[in-house]
């Protein structure tokens, strides 16, 4: 209904000269604080400079420029500075259910055929070092990355997932290092999965290295040895690559992530560096005194960058050079995303413009997230590791879970394996999404679990019990014959709230960030539940109009948490 008053608005601005775009109208219009005041007001405080007139005189010539009010609204008034528009509520109510009925999991999408030309994006997560375990970042970036994915994939975009494995380097030659001083060509066994087994030299790496500065000069003679692809070294690097890799297919398994392509900085570095050494023949780059290959971006900002070290083994942006050209021209694409923490901004920052300076200006975009913490004590590590593992996080809020559901429900131990793990991801998901991504934050299990709170718990539950009216209500949803006599006052906010869907999927696409989706759906499951409380449904008068409505509650909600990545329960 917004895009309505935005349309009356344009048309009647233009009558009394004082024309404005839709989005500049869309940013003024506001929500009334309560609904005696309207759906949505119109302040003309904005237009008084540009029109030399009282924004009270502006409002009475804007109101008789709108002339009679449409069938969807039941008065447009001018009260002071201000046009306020009050909705035809029971027509309102009746369209909009049908609509989300009829529309079902389409409702609130845009599809390919409606855009001007198809759009094919690739949007790159979670993109971990293979020498340690996914960590609670990890975490964030993979609640994110698939959420986004969706929500551009629900608007019409083709989207390839693509997981960069940063595979070479300094620090996976600290794994190994430990692993050739200390491993004594031990492996993986039941007791530890293979990827939190290379972690454990990485970590062990970081405190031997303190007291034995050998090792440290191996890990750099060992970078160089893999680079000039010595057979001993590519066949260790290889194994515990390998271990890596197989741990890390295991947690995407269990968190519902997957890589429609997978990329290797192994395999692509040393195109990398033919495209610096290009640079530096076509003068974008120079070569230092020291042997180092290096940009220098002060005019933008960014200092100077080295390209390639002075022994000529590649940095990461050297790899990434390559890559994202790479991108383009294998998958024809639109644009290009990555998804990582905000300490790399300036990383990408100076990505973006070397690729400008090499004549490369496609649509990329850094999407960063913030850190996560964990609140001190509340998960330890099981293996002495130097951080709290993705594993391990997911499987201790699970058990937190287990105990909750327990002490609810009688469930087999089939069923509340099946429900514990929905409720864990969703727990865990949303948590990480409904704190703008932006920001900094703290993830407490227990917190996340809460099925009262602002929580994935609480959402997953206020569907459920939508779903268990219609296991007791006996009789079958009609979309023909809704009708209404009389709207109390929560069923009017539960329909304005599903009204506001569509547009909350369009901001949160326009801005790339499921946080909007995430507080969306809190809010559309408390006005459900403050619904369910004040009004009786099987036997009433309004039986047929409350179902109907539930029912495109369920759909709407049932929408969101698939954006987010989270699945629904018809049972708690």
């Amino acid at each position: 209904m917004k895009t309505e008053v935005i349309k009356i608005l344009q048309k009647a601005l233009k009558k009394i000269k004082a024309e404005l775009k839709p989005e500049q109208i869309e940013k003024l219009i506001e929500i009334p604080p309560n609904s005696e005041m309207g759906d949505f007001a119109f302040p003309c405080f904005p237009l008084a400079g540009k029109l030399k007139m009282p924004p009270q005189e502006i409002a009475t010539d804007l109101r008789e420029a709108i002339g009679n009010p449409s069938k969807e609204f039941e008065d447009i008034q001018s009260n002071g500075p201000y046009i306020n528009f009050f909705l035809d509520r029971k027509s309102l109510a009746i369209n909009l259910i049908k609509e989300i009925l009829e529309e079902k999991e389409n409702y609130g999408g845009t599809f390919t055929e409606e855009l001007k030309k198809p759009i094919t994006t690739m949007i790159e997560f979670p993109s971990p070092n293979t020498n340690k375990p996914l960590h609670i970042g990890h975490l964030r970036n993979m609640s994110i990355g698939e959420s986004v994915s969706r929500i551009s994939e629900f608007n019409g975009e083709k989207i390839i997932r693509a997981n960069l494995n940063n595979d070479r380097g300094i620090h996976i030659c600290k794994s190994m290092a430990a692993y050739m001083m200390y491993g004594k060509n031990s492996k993986p066994d039941k007791k530890i999965k293979s990827d939190h087994f290379v972690g454990k030299y990485y970590a062990m790496f970081a405190q031997k290295s303190l007291e034995n500065k050998d090792l440290e000069l191996l890990s750099q003679k060992l970078l160089q040895q893999w680079e000039n692809k010595d057979p001993a070294i590519i066949s260790l690097w290889a194994q515990m690559n390998k271990w890596a890799l197989d741990g890390f297919k295991e947690t995407y398994k269990k968190f519902n992530i997957f890589s429609d392509v997978e990329y290797f900085e192994s395999q692509v570095y040393e195109k990398g560096k033919d495209v610096i050494l290009k640079g530096v023949k076509d003068k974008i780059f120079e070569k230092r005194d020291d042997g180092a290959i290096a940009i220098n971006l002060e005019k933008e900002g960014l200092g100077e960058k080295v390209l390639l070290r002075t022994d000529g083994t590649s940095v990461y942006i050297t790899q990434d050079i390559y890559l994202a050209q790479l991108k383009f021209k294998d998958y024809n694409l639109s644009s290009s995303y990555y998804i990582t923490g905000n300490e790399q901004e300036h990383h990408f920052q100076v990505l973006f413009s070397v690729l400008k300076k090499l004549g490369f200006k496609q649509n990329m975009k850094h999407l960063s997230y913030g850190m996560v913490r964990l609140p001190e004590g509340k998960i330890k590590s099981r293996e002495g590791t130097s951080g709290v593992s993705a594993d391990e996080i997911i499987d201790n809020v699970q058990d937190l879970v287990k105990k909750e559901l327990t002490s609810r429900y009688k469930l087999s131990k089939k069923e509340l394996e099946e429900r514990s793990k929905k409720i864990t991801l969703a727990a865990i998901k949303y948590f990480l999404l409904k704190v703008d991504i932006k920001k900094d934050m703290i993830f407490n299990p227990k917190e996340a679990i809460n099925f009262e709170g602002d929580t994935g718990s609480y959402i997953l539950y206020s569907y459920a019990r939508a779903s268990s009216i219609f296991r007791k209500s006996k009789k079958k949803l009609s979309i023909k014959d809704i009708s209404v006599s009389e709207l109390n006052s929560k069923e009017i906010e539960l329909i304005k709230k599903l009204s506001e869907f569509k547009e909350t999927i369009k901001k949160s696409y326009e801005n790339l960030n499921p946080t909007i989706i995430a507080n969306y759906s809190y809010k559309l499951a408390q006005i459900f539940n403050e619904f369910y409380h004040e009004s009786p449904v099987i036997g009433s008068e309004q039986e047929n109009f409350r179902l109907n409505l539930i029912e495109s509650f369920r759909q709407v909600l049932k929408t969101s948490l698939f954006l987010l990545g989270i699945d629904i329960l018809e049972e708690m």
